[in-house]
């Protein structure tokens, strides 16, 4: 028989009750959703409740500024009052790098500009000694790279390196819709062991937000679609796995 298997609790109740106990350790999983979904906010809750059991992790920001994520994250989880004292602590790491620039003047080798900002992420997760990481978003990173054989494999080295450095990831991703029913699947959506997605539907004044694990490559989850709410207290993901709980 092989090891127990060990998983990494998101410390969303719902949503570990979906994955039937967690994200399967070491696991790379990428987060898909439209704009206003909720998905950064969602892995930056992945790192705090790690960080406060003690799981060192760290954030990269391709698109915003860190002390915008670190605002958007006081403002939307209002009692979440020890973010500052987990970032002094170095348990929870925000970093991040303005790529739009770089990206408007167009790098003259973009795959090993992709290398370079990679092998940056690994030396700071090695000096943190991180077990958590979330890249947001790989829009830029697509952006970077506008051939799709290239990026497709610098996807895969992405989470080869991950997996050889042990850090549980989860990867953001913009959806072209936020409606189900047009989900349109990419490259990186099959690189990955693990794929979330979650969806806006209805009108602008009734919209409805719902989660779905596409995937877990090799594990049990739930195979329903569970709404889900953005509260002051973190994300309340409302499965039927969790009813009763």
């Amino acid at each position: 028989m092989g090891e127990p298997l060990e998983f990494v609790k998101t410390g969303i109740g719902g949503l570990d009750a979906m994955l039937f106990g967690g994200i399967p350790k070491e696991n790379q999983v990428i987060l898909s959703g439209g704009p206003g979904a909720g998905k950064t906010l969602l892995a930056f809750e992945f790192l705090y409740r790690n960080a406060k059991e003690g799981n060192p992790g760290i954030f990269f920001t391709f698109e915003e500024d860190p002390k915008k994520i670190i605002h958007n994250a006081k403002s939307a989880f209002g009692n979440f009052d020890d973010i500052d004292e987990l970032i002094a602590e170095g348990k929870l790491v925000i970093n991040g790098r303005d790529m739009t620039e770089g990206i408007m003047d167009k790098f003259d080798d973009a795959s090993y500009e992709f290398g370079r900002i990679i092998t940056d992420i690994e030396r700071q997760i090695v000096a943190k000694k991180a077990t958590r990481a979330v890249l947001d978003s790989s829009s830029a990173l697509e952006l970077l790279i506008k051939d799709p054989m290239v990026y497709r494999k610098s996807m895969w080295s992405l989470v080869a390196n991950f997996r050889r450095l042990g850090v549980t990831t989860i990867l953001t991703s913009e959806l072209q819709s936020p409606d189900r029913s047009k989900l349109v699947f990419k490259p990186e959506h099959f690189i990955f062991d693990g794929m979330m997605v979650m969806y806006l539907s209805g009108e602008e004044a009734k919209r409805v937000s719902a989660l779905e694990i596409v995937k877990m490559r090799g594990y049990k989850h739930s195979f329903t679609t569970a709404p889900y709410e953005i509260t002051p207290d973190g994300f309340n993901v409302l499965s039927v796995e969790n009813i009763g709980d």
